[in-house]
């Protein structure tokens, strides 16, 4: 936490929380798909469990099956809006924030 992100009751400014989670999801599928997919955020939505105090972090998982399941849902050029979930916890482990993500995922129209 640092002056700039603090808010007026001594918690992580809640426009903060919900910009360090904006862009991995994008970043980390990026590589798993290739250039032959956009990949954008397109919404997401916080629930604010707890103020912030302190050390946060969030966690974000990719794995086989996410991809799968995107290259199957976009096989035919379709758009596709995967949501994925987000917890920011504090440095005890609580529940600080609960985000849900969407993406849009389409396969680029030459490599269709």
């Amino acid at each position: 936490m640092r002056p700039w992100n603090k808010n007026a009751f001594g918690a992580h400014f809640g426009g903060s929380l919900y910009a360090m989670t904006d862009p991995f999801y994008v970043l980390m599928l990026m590589p798993q798909l290739g250039d032959q997919y956009y990949v954008w955020d397109k919404s997401a939505d916080i629930d604010y469990i707890k103020p912030g105090k302190g050390v946060v972090y969030a966690e974000f998982h990719i794995n086989e099956a996410m991809v799968d399941d995107i290259i199957n849902n976009t096989a035919s050029g379709e758009k596709y809006l995967p949501e994925y979930s987000v917890v920011v916890k504090d440095k005890q482990g609580d529940v600080v924030a609960q985000l849900n993500r969407t993406l849009y995922v389409r396969k680029k129209k030459r490599h269709r």
